[in-house]
């Protein structure tokens, strides 16, 4: 936008009340006794957000979020923040997981230390986005410097639902699909895949690599992307059955962006077959817990572990077959 129009109407309803106070106030010149009267609060109260939002100026992603919001950059923030931001705030849930942006970038990206110190790249946002998280608080500079580091506060924590609040609405599952679990056992710091990683064998050894973990994270952010694109019908169980091919249905589809996602699952899963890429779909993507996978598919207690190995066993080697050992993660 181009502007701020006096009663704040060409804002993005996501901003923040004590942001739009402050774009009203400094750059529309409305009173700070008028926009109380608005809001039905005390003026000392739009006073003190007024300073507030002033003080976090010096965080340079929130400084360019009102830079933008006021029309003194081209380009405009987001009219939305979901279901993209849930899925960069549910990255930076994981441990060791920071936001890195570089002054100028068009782009941020998440990246996380594994158990071995190894950094991977886990998911890639617009600048534009990540300016937009820090304003809303969800992020706060961590590290500054020529690339600055973003951790998730507890305001993203509550955004995703642990801790109230949440999101306008939930992104879509694929339809056709059978219905997800009623609620996942793991939170977004958690899944799966994690909890089995700090499991150790008779030997002491890790019962999963961390080479087998990444290969299972892979496989969920294929999931994740693939729904960022427009609503499709897509039935997974046909790609859990013998002889399904995979990439049928999606045709000469571009390298990068959803649909290839969507091409790299439904590769993966008619690699893995039925029964392994079962357990994969429901612990890697849909986060349901091993006893309750270990239920739906009629499997002994505490079999699902192994079963779950031997998929990302075999999901590994298909990843390093098809797209080379470590990449690439993003679309």
């Amino acid at each position: 936008m181009q502007g701020v129009r006096a009663g704040g109407a060409g804002l993005p309803e996501w901003v923040p009340t004590a942001a739009r106070h402050y774009v009203q106030h400094t750059e529309a010149g409305l009173p700070i006794r008028q926009l109380a009267r608005r809001a039905g609060c005390h003026a000392s109260t739009v006073m003190r957000q007024i300073r507030k939002i002033e003080a976090r100026r010096d965080d340079p992603l929130v400084d360019a979020a009102l830079r933008r919001l006021v029309g003194h950059d081209g380009a405009g923030l987001p009219a939305r923040l979901d279901p993209e931001a849930e899925a960069v705030l549910r990255r930076l849930c994981e441990p060791g997981a920071v936001l890195a942006v570089a002054e100028g970038m068009e782009k941020a990206v998440v990246v996380r230390e594994d158990a071995e110190g190894a950094r991977e790249r886990t998911a890639v946002l617009d600048a534009a986005l990540a300016q937009a998280m820090a304003l809303k608080d969800w992020i706060a500079c961590r590290k500054g410097g020529r690339v600055a580091q973003y951790a998730i506060t507890g305001a993203g924590r509550a955004a995703l639902g642990t801790g109230g609040g949440g999101f306008a609405e939930a992104p879509a599952r694929f339809e056709g699909a059978e219905p997800a679990p009623r609620a996942p056992r793991y939170g977004p710091a958690d899944s799966p895949l994690q909890a089995l990683a700090r499991r150790r064998d008779a030997e002491g050894r890790p019962f999963l690599a961390p080479a087998l973990v990444r290969a299972g994270e892979r496989l969920r952010e294929d999931f994740e992307i693939a729904q960022l694109g427009p609503a499709v019908t897509q039935d997974w169980d046909r790609f859990l059955t013998a002889g399904a091919e995979a990439g049928a249905a999606e045709g000469d589809a571009p390298a990068r962006g959803p649909a290839a996602a969507r091409r790299r699952v439904q590769a993966a899963l008619a690699e893995l077959g039925p029964g392994l890429g079962d357990v994969a779909l429901r612990c890697c993507c849909y986060l349901e817990g091993l006893e309750s996978a270990e239920r739906r598919m009629g499997w002994s207690a505490r079999s699902g572990k192994i079963v779950l190995r031997i998929a990302l066993q075999r999901l590994k080697r298909h990843y390093d077959a098809t797209l080379g050992p470590g990449g690439p993660l993003i679309g």
